[in-house]
């Protein structure tokens, strides 16, 4: 159960070698964009190349950077927020990224009209998604409990493992199987954080539980969403989704903050009162979570869903590396060999997918 009533601000100290924690990005995994979704709401194709001036390939390029920034500052941000400044109200936070999206999605699709707005058109569309935010406030909620004990460098370890979990409940699920190679593939996935996890110095046991359910989480959502938005008239743009998910992940997330995490919004203005600093960084941080989310939707726009898939790959060393840079966690040469283990194995599992759908369609 989270701190509630303790508020112990450590942001003037040095990062401590002995602890760190850990903080999932707060991405909602997404189908992918129908065809009728790709103009604005005014039947006008809507295209951030403009101006014309720019070269297609400099805005590609400043995609994927701001890609990398905002996925990798929210989880320097978070790990800042709960651990070194000392604001222990992990489900609070997820709230306010909740809130964030929902906002910026409004303002995005209503009045930028980046794509057009999609509406839920009955009681049982509704629900698929109300289970859909269920599953996501399990999965967020859990990783960012998991960054008061373990570091980025290791939560990345264990969230690279996400196709290890994809890959057993579309089992248990649907009961689709895959071919010899791509299980294959997932031996180093688990092998490699297996032997990261036994290497790891600040290595907490609830802290790698809670981050391996949340983990697990975004692997459950995904194979449910798969499930239960197949029907084409039910399918969401992404953004579109984001709008609805983000409000009703907000309202699950209410009585569970206040219950666990007691009177936090008190805390929270009296701590303002005394270092208005914590406003900003709540803020900044809400804002960059939501722009994880834009940023998706934009590699993919403007490059492909694959590209989007390496460059997370990618993301994972990166923000390890980044993270024992800024918070000088301890790290040993066995565990970086097992996350290189790891991402090797994730590498492997993409091809193996992509060879396996290609003999399929044969």
């Amino acid at each position: 159960m989270v701190e509630a009533q303790s508020w112990t601000t450590r942001r003037m100290s040095n990062p401590r070698f002995d602890a760190a924690a850990t903080t999932p990005q707060t991405v909602v995994d997404i189908p992918e964009t129908p065809p009728h979704s790709s103009s604005s709401s005014t039947g006008k194709p809507f295209s951030l190349s403009s101006p014309t001036t720019v070269s297609p390939a400099i805005l590609t390029a400043a995609i994927i950077a701001a890609w990398f920034g905002s996925n990798i500052g929210v989880l320097l941000l978070n790990k800042y927020l709960l651990f070194y400044y000392g604001f222990r109200y992990p489900i609070f936070l997820t709230m306010t990224h909740m809130l964030s999206c929902a906002a910026y999605s409004s303002a995005v699709i209503n009045i930028a009209g980046v794509v057009p707005r999609q509406h839920i058109l009955s009681r049982r569309q509704f629900m698929k998604i109300l289970s859909l935010s269920a599953i996501f406030c399990l999965s967020v909620v859990c990783g960012n409990t998991s960054l008061r004990y373990i570091p980025v460098s290791f939560n990345q370890a264990i969230g690279a493992t996400t196709p290890f979990f994809t890959a057993v409940f579309s089992f248990l699920i649907t009961c689709k199987t895959e071919s010899t190679e791509v299980y294959l593939a997932l031996l180093p996935v688990v092998s490699g954080i297996v032997l990261a996890s036994n290497s790891e110095p600040s290595f907490h046991l609830f802290g790698f539980l809670i981050c391996v359910a949340s983990t697990a989480g975004r692997a459950l959502k995904s194979v449910v969403q798969g499930i239960i938005l197949t029907s084409e008239s039910e399918k969401l743009h992404s953004m579109n989704l984001l709008l609805y998910m983000a409000p009703m992940a907000a309202c699950i997330l209410l009585p569970f903050t206040l219950y666990i995490e007691g009177n936090v919004l008190r805390i929270l203005i009296e701590k303002a009162r005394t270092d208005p600093l914590i406003i900003f960084l709540l803020a900044g941080n809400a804002t960059v979570a939501y722009l994880v989310n834009l940023t998706n939707f934009l590699v993919t726009k403007h490059t492909s869903a694959l590209t989007l898939q390496v460059l997370g790959n990618g993301k994972a060393a990166v923000a390890a590396g980044v993270s024992v840079l800024i918070f000088r966690n301890p790290v040993t040469v066995m565990g970086i060999a097992g996350f290189g283990v790891t991402i090797m194995g994730v590498v492997l599992y993409s091809e193996a997918r992509k060879r396996s759908k290609l003999l399929n369609q044969k």
